[in-house]
Order: structure tokens, then sequence, then C-alpha cells
């Protein structure tokens, strides 16, 4: 069986290499990819898979972006030097226009907002080109929001290291450990 998408052919049993540190979520993933032909590893940790990846580079991986040891941006740049042919999604909960572009710069070929399904993943690693048909906002993003975006930005030079990062912002640590606790809204709401 191929899976199409975009015209683009993915083989039965491409291998996957699926990198989340939420058991529950890998395993249905997992199983849900399986359904869709891949040949799938697991990896809980980027440390692990990058361990993995070396004796054998995937074809197709998925990587959390937010782990605890490396994050996910440090595994992709990995995998990327590995072998630059393997197509890279980047899934997170914590999606941010500084991880997206780093996550894209560092070889991953697409990036992802949870919760996303099997499906988004596979159409994810047929696309070729970007989408100039995407609907544009017509709100500026929120004060919050901006806020965010640099924070993410500033984390992401730190290679997630919250303490460097919080100096940088010459900010308190347990300050920016709140701050990245609560996921700002992309647009405000307009009260009418």
């Amino acid at each position: 069986m191929n899976i199409t998408n975009d015209n683009k052919n993915i083989d039965e049993n491409a291998t996957l290499l699926l990198v989340d540190d939420d058991e529950d979520f890998l395993t249905a993933l997992a199983s849900a990819m399986r359904k869709r032909g891949f040949s799938v590893t697991l990896a809980n940790s980027a440390e692990t898979a990058y361990e993995i990846a070396k004796n054998e580079a995937p074809e197709f991986a998925v990587v959390d972006l937010k782990m605890s040891g490396n994050s996910g941006l440090v595994l992709v740049r990995q995998l990327a030097s590995l072998d630059a042919g393997t197509k890279i999604v980047v899934l997170t909960g914590y999606a941010s226009i500084a991880t997206a572009i780093e996550a894209i710069k560092l070889g991953a070929t697409h990036y992802l907002a949870k919760p996303v399904d099997a499906d988004e993943i596979v159409a994810a690693f047929a696309r070729q080109s970007g989408d100039a048909d995407i609907e544009l906002s017509r709100n500026p993003l929120s004060v919050d929001r901006l806020e965010w975006e640099h924070i993410q930005r500033v984390l992401a030079e730190n290679d997630g290291n919250i303490s460097a990062t919080a100096r940088s912002l010459n900010m308190h640590r347990r300050t920016l450990q709140r701050k990245l606790g609560k996921k700002p809204s992309l647009n405000p709401t307009i009260n009418e």
C-alpha cells in the first residue's frame, strides 16, 4: 500500500522514528502510523532517539519539541546532520513563531501544533512547499502573545536553557517558568 498526499507517495514500511516523552501519546500515534504502513520505532527522549538514528537513519521522524533532557530542536539538528533526506515533523503543545522558524532552519520539514492526528502528520511529510493560500489573520498579535514569542526566541537562542534565558531577559527564573506555563491566545479578544 502506498500513502499518497499532494502527489507524493510514501512507501509501505517506510521507517519512522517517533519521539515524545508522553508514553500514552507515543503508543497511540505509533499504532495509527503502523496502520498507515510505516515501520515504527519509538523513543521517549531526544538522547535515545539520536542513538537509535545513529545506527540507521529513519526516512521519517516525528519529534516532540519539549521533552526532558535535550529539546526536540537539538534532535532535529542531529537527525538532519545524520541524513539530510530524513523528513522531520516537529510537534508541540507550545507553538510559537520563533520555535517554528528554528525547527525549519535546523532541518524540519514541517511544524504542527498539538493536538494533531496521524493523517495531518502524513500530509505534512508529503508537503513539498508552503501554502500561499493560507488564511491570513486580520488581527494583530496580543501583547501577551508578542511577549510569548519574544521569550520563545530568546529561549531558542539559549538552546532551551531556562536559567540562561532568564538572565538574558533580566527576569527571575521562576517568573520565566510561570510565563512559559501560560500559553497566550494568538489574537486579542474583542469585547463588544
